[in-house]
């Protein structure tokens, strides 16, 4: 029993795979990002190569895994109660930011992290996981959504980093990851007039689960339903592709996102704090 540790993301999938797809909506985030680190390679969100790892029990069943892309927080699915604070304790030489969990799970990992190595832990970014159950699209404003090609690259590129910066977050692998989600029909923009005003991702599908991500409309451009407009386009995609289950997160701060998505149709699953460390 216990955790056990790898720094190859095939290792990862083939020993946690099966155990994050019996919860692929609670595991949406694990999921998408080891799909992504297997298709663009190790490097994909950052300098340093990740870390993975799943807690067994004494039978060999799998109950809990985590993964870290630097510079980023480590990211933590369910545990039994045991293993958040042996994950901590095991984990206290490695140089970590901080770690992203359900809520009261961040908050006992932040405990024992403390505690271990005497640095300090200050609540950062808390978010709510939804899950859309039936999709109430509003009267759309003018415009029409498109899958974006390779042409919006560049403005896709300025809309990705500044979606990261409005939710005081790192643009996780930045030009790479948009050429990424390209390659796969997985952005979206709202256009009017043929001059695109909004845009929305997707992940790949994976467990028939699909995660609706960085919905951004320029500052200049909010307030008239384009993000709304697009969100509900690409959610209505997934569910004509095939998806079961569709999801998106929101930040807890943002009273405007969270009665939008509503609106739509998701419907709340579970809170997550991401917790920031200082050495």
């Amino acid at each position: 029993m216990g955790w056990h540790t790898t720094d190859r993301v095939d290792d990862f999938v083939a020993n946690a795979g099966d155990f994050l797809r019996r919860r692929p909506v609670e595991n949406t985030v694990p999921l998408t990002l080891a799909a992504t680190l297997q298709a663009r390679g190790p490097y994909a969100f950052g300098p340093d190569r990740p870390v993975y790892g799943w807690w067994t029990t004494t039978a060999g069943e799998v109950q809990g895994a985590f993964l870290q892309t630097p510079p980023h927080p480590l990211l933590l699915t369910s545990a039994p109660p045991d293993a958040v604070p042996a994950l901590a304790g095991a984990l206290v030489d490695r140089p970590l930011p901080g770690v992203n969990a359900r809520s009261a799970d961040a908050e006992t990992f932040a405990a024992t992290w403390r505690q271990r190595t005497g640095g300090t832990a200050r609540t950062g970014r808390r978010t709510r996981l939804y899950r859309l159950a039936t999709l109430t699209v509003p009267d759309p404003p003018p415009g029409r959504a498109r899958v974006a090609g390779a042409a919006d690259r560049a403005v896709l590129i300025d809309w990705y980093r500044a979606f990261h910066a409005d939710i005081g977050e790192p643009a996780r692998g930045g030009p790479d990851l948009v050429d990424d989600k390209l390659e796969y029909g997985g952005l979206t923009l709202w256009e009017v007039d043929g001059e695109p005003v909004a845009m929305a991702g997707v992940s790949r599908t994976d467990a028939g689960m699909v995660r609706v991500a960085a919905v951004y409309t320029p500052p200049d451009r909010r307030g008239r339903g384009y993000g709304g407009a697009v969100t509900a386009a690409v959610s209505r995609a997934a569910l004509d592709g095939g998806a079961t289950d569709v999801v998106l997160f929101t930040d807890l701060a943002n009273p405007t996102s969270n009665a939008l998505y509503q609106r739509l149709g998701y419907r709340p699953v579970e809170d997550r704090t991401v917790m920031e460390f200082t050495a």
